[in-house]
């Protein structure tokens, strides 16, 4: 009977403190991981927000294409009147 009470003594003494020593240095980092991942999550969420207007970069192109050569033909006409003339 002596030698149970020992051993509860010894496990409630040193194999319990050891066992929370041991589950916080597993739960710590495990807790700044999860702080993290929510860090990556709102920022990601963020850059969904900025690059919403990206679509928008198409039809932009596009209408700097058909301005440009609208340009082009005005400038060329221009040319050719201005050429006439003199």
């Amino acid at each position: 009977m002596v030698i149970l009470w020992l051993m509860s003594a010894i496990g409630l003494l040193v194999v319990a403190p050891l066992v929370i020593v041991l589950a916080n240095r597993v739960i710590s980092p495990a807790l700044e991981c999860a702080r993290y991942a929510d860090d990556i999550l709102v920022h990601g969420v963020g850059i969904t927000a900025a690059l919403e207007p990206v679509p928008a970069l198409i039809e932009t192109r596009d209408s700097v294409e058909e301005i440009t050569a609208n340009a082009v033909a005005y400038v060329t006409a221009l040319r050719r009147l201005v050429g006439a003339a003199s």
